[in-house]
């Protein structure tokens, strides 16, 4: 018969913790009836009746919400969450656009040194720069 006390003591422990977890990480949304500082004191005070009460009557029951729904009963859809730039299509696409225009600039700094370069070497050796490679003839 002892035996049966202890695991009965045990369940109800069990049970408590599973309240007060339960209790303690609910959304403000969903804790129904008293404030959550009540419905914790319950708990902590009749840990068997409390938390029963707790389960039956302090959530908000998950069958009330829609299939699918999040913690605040909206469908996911309707729920804005930032989105890591990672994920962001428009964020990745300007920097790819971005990268092209650094590249694009990069480039036609090179032809102009190239050139210069070139005009410089001419010259040196005499002869006069190119006219169809100057930049902007």
């Amino acid at each position: 018969m002892a035996r049966l006390y202890v695991l009965l003591f045990l369940v109800q422990i069990v049970l408590a913790v599973c309240a007060l977890i339960s209790c303690l990480s609910a959304e403000e949304g969903q804790v129904r009836g008293l404030p959550r500082i009540a419905w914790v004191l319950v708990i902590l005070i009749f840990p068997l009746v409390g938390s029963i009460a707790w389960f039956v009557a302090g959530r908000e029951p998950a069958a009330g919400r829609p299939r699918g729904a999040g913690p605040l009963g909206r469908p996911p859809a309707e729920r804005r969450r930032p989105v890591a730039p990672d994920d962001d299509p428009e964020f990745l696409s300007s920097l790819a656009e971005r990268s092209r225009e650094q590249d694009r600039e990069l480039f036609r700094r090179w032809e102009e040194d190239l050139r210069r370069r070139e005009d410089d070497l001419r010259r040196k050796e005499g002869d006069p720069p190119r006219e169809d490679d100057r930049p902007g003839a």
